[in-house]
């Protein structure tokens, strides 16, 4: 929803906090969603590995009575038994792979409210977050914190602990049965319930933020996120990419030099002379500017998966066709 509401709005990528390319909103809500959706497949990959029944390994070796153990496993709708007693006695490896999925889940839960914390700070203002969602300050009544995010990051903690606490449990113990094995239910469901909370606060956060449009725009002129779709404009007259990567790094530097911000603030005639000095003299244009300025570099995005416009749009289009389904 937030991506079919806000999808087309510009926004600035970032690797290491540092302006990269530009995108849009639909495009960032797709890496949410995909590591969402990998997230949940590894829950069902458990439930495919956790398929096998204990049930009849009885305290360690199993039993003289003649019991059915694939009986009960049918009853459960299990695959089949355990093939070893013991094994089955001694393995958490369902609660250790399911707490780990839950670590996983909460990992990329975290990752996304530190950029929302980010993105709602006044430097950035790019997101508002509904009052429901933000608290005051005890001595700075002005003040919108991001507590609900800020716990959602915190939480991970919490969950991380609960994994180590339980691979520790596991790995200085003999194999069978030790009284150890039952503090697993206190850091799983631990666990399990602070993710949930995570996921229902984050659903609901989702819904009530605002995108603020007009303050993002009026820093998508700075940092030249359309370098790189210079270089590649340079690679469709036949520079090479290696030369072509020399090059717009120099023209970046001769904005900076002569206080530009801007590459479309260059002429035709200063790129060719930078190009020159790399032996692919007059490989500019006038056709140039239709590359240049983040608003056209996000329409020619062409590659599966991108995170422009068409990406953003095929994604979105697979995305209703699966909620269809």
């Amino acid at each position: 929803s937030m991506a079919e509401n806000h999808g087309h709005l510009l926004l600035p990528s970032y690797t290491h906090l540092q302006r990269a390319q530009p995108i849009v909103v639909g495009g960032e809500c797709a890496a949410w969603e995909e590591s969402l959706t990998v997230a949940k497949a590894r829950f069902f990959m458990l439930s495919r590995l956790s398929e096998r029944s204990p049930l009849g390994g009885g305290a360690i070796a199993g039993s003289s009575l003649p019991i059915d153990r694939a009986h009960t496993s049918d009853a459960l709708k299990l695959l089949e038994p355990m093939e070893s007693s013991i094994y089955a006695t001694a393995s958490r490896d369902a609660a250790l792979d399911f707490t780990y999925a839950l670590t996983m889940t909460s990992m990329w839960l975290s990752r996304w409210a530190e950029q929302w914390i980010i993105y709602a700070t006044t430097e950035f203002g790019f997101i508002t977050i509904a009052d429901t969602y933000t608290t005051g300050s005890s001595m700075m009544p002005q003040k919108q914190n991001p507590d609900m995010l800020e716990l959602i990051r915190g939480k991970t903690g919490q969950v991380y602990g609960s994994l180590m606490a339980l691979l520790t449990m596991c790995k200085g113990i003999t194999v069978g049965y030790n009284r150890d094995l039952q503090e697993d239910k206190r850091h799983l469901f631990a666990a399990y319930d602070a993710v949930c909370d995570c996921l229902d606060m984050a659903a609901g956060i989702v819904k009530t933020v605002t995108f603020n449009e007009e303050r993002i725009k009026q820093g998508l002129d700075r940092g030249y996120l359309d370098a790189t779709s210079l270089a590649e404009y340079l690679v469709t007259k036949g520079v090479p990419f290696r030369t072509s990567h020399q090059a717009f790094g120099r023209l970046v530097g001769l904005c900076n030099e002569t206080g530009r911000y801007k590459l479309d603030q260059l002429t035709v005639e200063e790129m060719n002379t930078v190009c020159a000095e790399y032996g692919s003299a007059d490989a500019v244009s006038d056709d140039v500017f239709d590359w240049l300025g983040p608003e056209n570099v996000v329409k020619r995005y062409q590659s599966a998966g991108n995170a422009g416009v068409s990406g953003f749009e095929a994604q979105l289009a697979a995305w209703k066709g699966r909620l269809s389904d």
